[in-house]
């Protein structure tokens, strides 16, 4: 029984975790394909979700599951230092001073990205095989589920209270819905692995990798037909 609710705790960790990390760079790309013009507004959005992730994901943490685990907060602060921040600074100034090498490896960047995504996801996904195939591994799934749907629902009801009244108001709902509805799940998992011991907690972020991109892009299919009906009929 003190097992069983063990696992909820750690399954329950790794969701809240999804919760806290900034929002993901496949949101821009999400908006770049459904509306162009909204690409740089989501760029500035991610980027400061992204900037401030490094505190308010630790403290976050901190706050909500510190009672129930060991959350250390110095640890993580640096770890999400390294894995975003740093990668960033280095990729500007490569870009900056070095154009060509850029150039020259851009088009191998995409498919090297998906690669290191599936090899990440999948590799706690095998590790947990049998737990998945378990009543906790599908009530997993569905609490995933459950928190991106309502995370795009949340975004595009957001936006159009806010900007009820601008012109643009549509491409805004689904620019925020696809900021708040795609979350940073690969940086959650590196943070699951390195500071939880339990490899339960790796399942969510895991799984919010795949579904994120499913749901994410599958709104892409639909809304981008949508944005060119919306402009058509503008002009």
């Amino acid at each position: 029984m003190h097992s069983n609710f063990f696992e909820v705790n750690e399954s329950g960790a790794g969701i809240v975790l999804v919760g806290c990390v900034s929002g993901a760079q496949l949101s821009n790309y999400a908006t770049f394909l459904t509306d162009p013009q909204m690409a740089p507004l989501s760029i500035v959005m991610t980027s400061l979700s992204t900037a401030s992730a490094v505190l308010v994901t630790p403290l976050l943490l901190l706050l909500l599951i510190g009672k129930r685990l060991p959350v250390d907060v110095k640890g993580m602060v640096f770890s999400i230092t390294q894995i975003v921040v740093v990668p960033i600074v280095v990729g500007l100034l490569l870009n900056r001073f070095f154009p060509r090498i850029c150039n020259a490896i851009r088009p191998f960047l995409p498919p090297l990205s998906v690669l290191v995504a599936a090899i990440c996801a999948g590799a706690p996904l095998a590790l947990n095989v049998e737990v998945i195939k378990s009543p906790l591994g599908v009530s997993i799934l569905l609490l995933v589920v459950a928190f991106h749907l309502s995370a795009f629902i949340a975004g595009y009801a957001l936006g159009g209270s806010i900007f009820r009244d601008s012109p643009e108001v549509k491409p805004l709902q689904r620019t925020i819905s696809f900021e708040t509805g795609m979350q940073s799940s690969l940086l959650a998992l590196a943070l699951a692995n390195k500071f939880f011991e339990d490899p339960v907690v790796g399942m969510p972020p895991a799984i919010s990798t795949a579904i994120m991109s499913l749901m994410g892009f599958g709104l892409v299919l639909i809304w981008a037909k949508r944005g060119k009906h919306e402009i058509k009929h503008n002009t």
